[in-house]
């Protein structure tokens, strides 16, 4: 495929911003055929970039150009130089933010051409999701794919503008850590220095952002990568980020207002307003009024935003797989103060100091009000069944962090995939997310999971087996 240079040519704007205040102006656009329409003395361009698409047109009188621009394919990767024009009244476009101009071109060159594509790129997509995720880098180029993704920039720029402002630092925490199988499979990762020993990949940071409370940075939040060994869903995913936020010296409604602040200014990004505080309810009056514990409360109302607090969730649940008590949350969640007589005999009655934040009948994020006292850690830990030697291996540096002076302190983690989802109107996480794994965990775009060498496992001290 021949491709040509554009040295001395540079990008003046994107397509997708052009307006009628252009008018008149001389401009440089770069982007990718989205349509081509010949019709013998003149030709018509779709340009289109991250911010849209453009029409351009090729006189007749430009002879060579016209030509030029009959060559044209889709997908082609094309500069123009031209002249900003308004459109006549008859051929406005008002489906497009730039309907009413096009751009005369009085130059044009092709950068680089292209293979015939699997499938053509245009909303809705008309390719199965399979073979969408295996050419994945054409399928981000559909508009509504572009929005997508910078839709996700913009909320992830407008929740960190919103905590700095409000006094949190953004820390990282590792991603190479210690397995504590409490919750979902862990991903484990083996060690090449010690072999035979693993590194987990984390469910979430929880025990880190507590230690820093613990260390006395009393504000912290971070948009963070997670990982889970699961079952998937629409709105799961192995890998999948959420914004996790710790806070010392507070009582959860403090909590309650600083997200019900951010929210309200994620949702503007949409030109949505909602009204604070949002509604509370106990875990149990959501299930004896709703029959679930993520109510939606539109009620008839779908294009609308409805949020609501479910509160003091129980603290254990009983595991018929396990034959012992769980954490419905996870053990570092505190128990209400009231309850803790019932804590060694009826433990299934205690409630939790936990919450969840719902959305239209989506749980977008989970939080509580921790632990913090060192013999309450221990009594939670005895309860779901851990021997002191369990804990010891499992959490001995965490229980040892708790003889050193710990803020009372809690937090919330919210899931950034399902909020994007929700801005975008999408029915599933991985249309707002950039490489997606399938249902299945595959990512079809690179083959992997996939086999490595046995020099690889060797190094690592591991043999392959026969399944």
């Amino acid at each position: 495929m021949e491709a040509k240079e554009s040295s001395s040519w540079r990008r003046t704007t994107y397509c997708g911003q052009l307006r009628l205040n252009h008018v008149g102006e001389e401009v440089v656009l770069f982007g990718w055929v989205h349509r081509h329409r010949d019709l013998g003395n003149l030709v018509f361009i779709d340009l289109r970039d991250r911010e849209g698409l453009v029409q351009v047109v090729v006189l007749s009188s430009r002879g060579e150009l016209l030509k030029e621009a009959k060559k044209v394919r889709l997908e082609n990767v094309i500069a123009i130089e031209g002249v900003v024009k308004r459109r006549d009244e008859k051929s406005r476009n008002p489906s497009l933010p730039t309907g009413e101009v096009e751009v005369e071109a009085k130059d044009l060159k092709i950068l680089n051409t292209t293979k015939v594509p699997p499938f053509v790129i245009v909303d809705p997509p008309q390719a199965s999701e399979e073979l969408r995720f295996k050419y994945r880098y054409l399928d981000l180029r559909r508009p509504s794919m572009q929005r997508n993704i910078k839709l996700r920039h913009q909320t992830a720029l407008n929740i960190r503008n919103f905590l700095s402002e409000s006094g949190f630092l953004e820390i990282e925490t590792p991603f190479l850590t210690k397995s504590t199988p409490e919750g979902a499979r862990d991903y484990l990762v083996p060690s090449r220095v010690y072999k035979g020993r693993f590194y987990a990949l984390p469910q979430s940071p929880q025990l880190f952002k507590q230690i820093l409370m613990i260390s006395g940075f009393d504000r912290y939040f971070q948009i963070v990568r997670c990982f889970r060994d699961e079952d998937l869903r629409a709105d799961r995913q192995p890998e999948f980020t959420q914004v996790d936020i710790e806070m010392s010296f507070i009582e959860k409604e403090d909590i309650f207002n600083l997200v019900e602040g951010m929210m309200a200014a994620v949702l503007e990004l949409i030109g949505v307003k909602i009204s604070i505080p949002f509604p509370r309810l106990t875990y149990e009056e959501s299930m004896e009024k709703y029959g679930t514990d993520k109510p939606d409360l539109r009620f008839g109302e779908e294009k609308s935003f409805r949020f609501t607090w479910v509160t003091e969730f129980p603290l254990f649940e009983w595991s018929k797989e396990e034959g012992r008590l769980v954490s419905m949350h996870h053990p570092f969640t505190s128990p209400l103060e009231e309850d803790l007589v019932l804590l060694e005999k009826e433990p299934l009655r205690v409630r939790a100091k936990a919450y969840d934040l719902v959305l239209n009948g989506i749980e977008i994020g989970g939080g509580s009000i921790r632990i913090h006292n060192l013999e309450l850690q221990k009594r939670m830990f005895n309860k779901l069944g851990l021997s002191q030697k369990e804990v010891e291996k499992k959490f001995g540096f965490f229980l040892e962090a708790l003889c050193y002076g710990v803020p009372p302190h809690g937090g919330i983690a919210l899931g950034f995939d399902r909020i994007v989802m929700i801005l975008a109107g999408e029915e599933s996480i991985r249309e707002v997310i950039p490489f997606p794994k399938t249902t299945s965990a595959l990512c079809l775009l690179t083959g992997s999971p996939g086999e490595v060498e046995a020099k690889q496992l060797e190094d690592l001290g591991l043999k392959k087996t026969k399944a």
